[in-house]
């Protein structure tokens, strides 16, 4: 089959739904990837000194030190399908004094011979553009990591305050 044919005979409708559910399928991808990350983040821990007794060390989640996964969102889909088909005029001569002469569009099968003696020829291309751009975070789990970092944060800052001792405090 030709290339031109191929392009031809795939419905645009079909086209347009297949590039919309692999959108689907490539959005939901992306979001279990990010929720994933968001899990390991809030398994995932480091120790760091305890401020008030620097001999000991505390184990803080990724997500209470306020690191936060990516996500990211399909912002534009776009499907191009360009193709060129072209015909020439035509003259078979044969070994008596007849003569055919053509133009126009004709069916027939397409190899090396009926290209070089018709001035056949055919080009088919199609490209799909894919726009991805990060996003917010779904807004719950945006507020509870929001929620989770400003507790972190008020401990940390109070154990601050406490080992920076009286002297040290704000007035």
């Amino acid at each position: 089959m030709s290339v031109g044919q191929e392009l031809l005979n795939t419905p645009f409708p079909e086209m347009v739904s297949k590039l919309a559910i692999a959108v689907a399928e490539s959005q939901t991808k992306l979001d279990m990837n990010s929720t994933e990350v968001a899990s390991y983040m809030g398994k995932q821990t480091i120790s760091l000194p305890d401020l008030t007794k620097p001999e000991n060390t505390k184990d803080y989640s990724l997500v209470a030190m306020g690191f936060l996964p990516t996500f990211y969102a399909v912002q534009e889909a776009e499907i191009e399908v360009k193709m060129a088909i072209t015909m020439a005029k035509t003259t078979e001569k044969g070994g008596s004094a007849s003569a055919k002469a053509g133009w126009g569009p004709f069916a027939a099968s397409v190899n090396a011979s009926y290209s070089s003696r018709y001035a056949y020829s055919q080009e088919g291309s199609s490209t799909l553009r894919v726009k991805l751009a990060p996003a917010d975070p779904p807004l719950i789990l945006q507020k509870y990591m929001e929620a989770l970092t400003d507790k972190m944060a008020a401990k940390l800052q109070a154990d601050i305050d406490k080992a920076a001792g009286p002297e040290d405090a704000p007035k």
